[in-house]
């Protein structure tokens, strides 16, 4: 675990060292430049999936292999003026859902350097953030103690509303539900200062798994105002505090923000393309696999998901039957096991947290690869959850994501 850590640390610094200079750095190709396929051509290919813990099964696991089994996983990503729409859009909706975006001037700071940023103030969420004697010896009681300090977690009914449809087995097809998941999110929730910034890396990545990333130096600025931005809230505090107290980090808040930003943001191979990938991009943005066919993966996010399917991207067909009886969501739950479509591509299993804010995922998932195995059953307030956290070789998070453990 030691090597672990100073390998990511050194990796860290290397790529954070000489960010205030851009001058330094060779020009990287305006986003338009890139060369990225249409949406047709990554779509057509073509094939559905199984469960959600099959979904990332050997993804370079604990062997330190670099190539992805055949176990399917999650979903893709598409953007407006890059991307060709394919797959039909819902017949009706609830209410009408219009495309979030931030102000103009908003994205442009975004991608200012972060020290030119304006940032949430370090007192705003001033709680106790010291892990006990209990959760340094329970990762159970430590992810649950990350779901109490999620002070930015949406209020169901309050932020937001869903319209879950009926269930239907994984290998049903057919669509059960007659509009969409998000029937409503409220105005303020994607400006909140964590929200926003989480969504302005969004677009920073083409989702085709065979296709190197080209990351321009604003997007790097983007990423660590991120990281700046969450560093300041109180479940990454708490992540700190808890790696710190195991011995796995020293004791210096600078030094943990640019592991993290390593941990997330540094890219490495996969499909056989080297620099084609990143912890971020596959859990929360999302990637088309063309390999014997077309399967998507990752697309673990809630909040990607509501902006694909406010854009017509995805197409909700209702939620799994719990294994157990009694077991149905409602409008009020937040852990949900659904299937869906993403620009033509079935997803037939996937679990999702729904509400709960960028900052919460990146310690949950943080905490379960430093301190968890590949399964790691946890409460999470109300809910039974299994964390899924495949490694890609020793070092780098391949996937995470939640199973409904009933």
């Amino acid at each position: 675990m030691e090597g672990l850590v100073k390998g990511l640390m050194d990796v860290a610094l290397d790529a954070i060292a000489g960010d205030g200079d851009d001058s330094r750095r060779p020009h990287s190709p305006p986003r338009e430049e890139r060369s990225r396929s249409s949406w047709a051509q990554v779509v057509s290919s073509g094939n559905a999936e199984e469960t959600e813990a099959a979904d990332e099964g050997d993804a370079g696991g604990r062997h330190g292999r670099n190539q992805w089994s055949t176990r399917k996983e999650e979903d893709n990503e598409a953007k407006d003026g890059d991307w060709e729409t394919v797959g039909s859009r819902k017949k009706h909706q609830q209410r009408p859902q219009k495309r979030w975006q931030a102000p103009t001037e908003t994205w442009s700071s975004y991608k200012r350097h972060p020290d030119e940023q304006e940032y949430m103030d370090q007192g705003k969420h001033a709680v106790d953030v010291e892990p006990t004697r209990e959760e340094l010896n329970d990762l159970s009681k430590a992810c649950n103690r990350l779901w109490e300090l999620d002070l930015n977690r949406l209020s169901p009914g309050k932020d937001y509303e869903i319209d879950y449809g009926r269930g239907k087995k994984v290998y049903q097809e057919g669509d059960m539900a007659a509009g969409s998941l998000f029937t409503w999110l409220s105005d303020t929730v994607l400006r909140q200062p964590t929200y926003a910034r989480f969504c302005s890396l969004l677009d920073n990545y083409n989702p085709d798994e065979g296709c190197r990333e080209v990351v321009s130096a604003e997007e790097k600025h983007e990423q660590t105002a991120f990281i700046e931005e969450i560093s300041r809230t109180a479940p990454i505090k708490y992540l700190f505090s808890y790696l710190v107290a195991k011995e796995i980090i020293p004791e210096n808040y600078e030094q943990f923000k640019r592991m993290m930003n390593s941990l997330w943001f540094n890219l490495y191979g996969r499909g056989g393309v080297s620099g084609s990938s990143s912890a971020f991009e596959h859990v929360f943005v999302g990637e088309i696999k063309r390999r014997q066919g077309k399967e998507v993966s990752g697309f673990h996010n809630w909040i990607q998901f509501y902006l694909e399917e406010a854009n017509g991207r995805v197409d909700y067909q209702g939620y799994i039957f719990p294994r157990r009886r009694g077991q149905t969501p409602d409008s009020e739950t937040q852990l949900l096991t659904i299937q869906f479509e993403w620009n033509g591509i079935l997803k037939s299993v996937s679990s999702t947290l729904v509400g709960v804010s960028p900052e919460f995922e990146v310690a949950l998932y943080t905490l379960c690869f430093f301190l968890g195995g590949e399964d790691n059953h946890v409460e999470l307030g109300p809910y039974s959850v299994n964390i899924k956290c495949y490694r890609l070789g020793n070092d780098k998070i391949g996937s995470a994501f939640p199973v409904a453990e009933c």
